[in-house]
């Protein structure tokens, strides 16, 4: 299975930071895994057009379930499709949180995504309070369940673990603890979908260049999503040699 590293810059980024994407291309345009990187949707177009013909794909943040209609200020999966992107995150914690998506609003997502030809790359994850209370494979157990519609593929799914307390904070999970999701999370593939050894497990959650060799060297981990780290090439390219290093 090859690799994936994927950055999401969040509400982050304006034309001149494109150049950055320009400096990452040229310090590792053959990097032996496969780079995304899901931008703001106002410059989904812009880096895609700047990235065609190289080793990194583009992504979008976020897409609504319908296909079109009145809905102010939404972006429909094919209009993305349509502005050059061939992923898009789905149900990230900051979405669940700010903005109160629920897993079957995931799940019509996930629907709508590939419904336009885009892999839906769909987050679980728990809080703080869950896993100090121990629930965290019943959390992310019932996210997968609820979030994943029937029909998942390694052709249009990536899952990525993104333990909330985690995310932006600099805390990061022991080794052990992602094994332990990440073989869950593998576990129920495997229950629900044929090919599920191929559907890439990605981790996220405060990766850096300093971490990421041994989180990437751990059984069922495919990968990374990236948040801050993702937005200066510096530091994506640290992250993306440690995993073809690892």
């Amino acid at each position: 299975m090859r690799k994936l590293v994927a950055g999401n810059w969040k509400m982050n980024g304006t034309s001149a930071d494109l150049a950055e994407v320009t400096a990452l291309l040229a310090t590792h345009p053959a990097p032996g895994c496969d780079m995304l990187f899901c931008p703001p949707a106002t410059l989904v177009s812009r880096m895609s057009c700047l990235v065609r013909g190289t080793t990194l794909a583009v992504g979008a943040q976020d897409c609504h379930a319908a296909t079109a209609g009145a809905h102010t200020g939404d972006i429909s999966a094919a209009m993305l499709a349509d502005a050059g992107a061939s992923h898009v995150i789905l149900g990230h914690s900051e979405r669940r949180t700010d903005h109160g998506e629920s897993d079957a609003g995931v799940r019509a997502k996930t629907i709508a995504a590939w419904r336009a030809g885009l892999i839906a790359m769909v987050c679980l994850g728990e809080t703080g309070a869950e896993r100090d209370a121990g629930e965290t494979l019943s959390v992310v157990g019932r996210q997968l369940r609820d979030s994943v519609p029937e029909g998942a593929t390694a052709a249009n799914l990536v899952l990525a673990y993104e333990p909330v307390w985690a995310i932006g904070t600099g805390r990061t999970p022991t080794l052990a603890e992602i094994a332990e999701v990440h073989s869950f999370l593998r576990r129920e593939l495997a229950a629900r979908f044929a090919g599920a050894t191929e559907i890439r497990l990605l981790y996220g959650g405060s990766v850096k260049p300093d971490n990421a060799a041994a989180i990437f060297a751990l059984a069922d981990v495919d990968g990374a999503l990236v948040g801050g780290a993702s937005l200066k090439a510096a530091d994506f390219g640290a992250i993306v040699t440690a995993l073809t290093t690892a």
